[in-house]
């Protein structure tokens, strides 16, 4: 999996008054948990837009002043009106021990549905799965080329050595559906058979 490293500083001051000096200084108030303690710290906003507004999933490794700290981001909490990053929690990994995270899904393959005049629509971008950090993908690979029209593939379907998917079997992943030209063609082909 790839990885995003970030320098952040130590926080010492903690609260809503604390939150509100570090956002006033163009930072964010972060922490990392999961290791038994919990660290406070802040990242410049400008440094982790990337690794926010991207369909990717990241080990980020933050550099706390000299002290490396390994986490998967856990949820993004975000200003109701001005859209502005507010706080972000990380969950540490350890070497071994399995992790929580979204992997975004990559459709591969040319769909039989849509050679038939349908549309493939991807309705789930990202899985949530459970793996050890050596086994986590950078992303979950589906061959769509066997799925014809009005058909769908469902997170049930799927399998991948080593890893968990966390997210409900029952979940459309992605179908391929049928369009109004290729409704018509239907149409037009059943009336020329009678």
């Amino acid at each position: 999996m790839e990885r995003f490293q970030v320098n952040a500083t130590k926080r010492e001051d903690f609260g809503k008054k604390g939150a509100k000096v570090v956002r006033s200084e163009g930072s964010v108030p972060c922490t990392i948990y999961g290791k038994g303690e919990t660290v406070h710290f802040s990242l410049n906003v400008k440094e982790i837009k990337t690794l926010i507004y991207t369909p990717n999933a990241y080990i980020v490794e933050i550099n706390i002043e000299g002290q490396m700290e390994y986490g998967v981001m856990r949820e993004v909490q975000y200003h109701p009106v001005k859209e502005e990053i507010l706080h972000i929690d990380f969950f540490h990994v350890v070497e071994g021990k399995p992790v929580t995270i979204d992997i975004p899904v990559r459709l591969d393959g040319n769909p039989e549905g849509v050679k038939m005049g349908g549309k493939l629509s991807l309705s789930k971008r990202k899985i949530r799965v459970s793996a050890t950090i050596e086994n986590l993908p950078d992303e979950l690979v589906i061959d769509v080329t066997d799925l014809n029209l009005g058909k769908s593939i469902f997170v049930g379907d799927l399998s991948y050595e080593n890893i968990t998917i966390l997210t409900p079997a029952t979940t459309a992943v992605c179908a391929v559906r049928m369009t109004r030209a290729a409704r018509g063609a239907a149409a037009a082909a059943a009336a020329d058979q009678k």
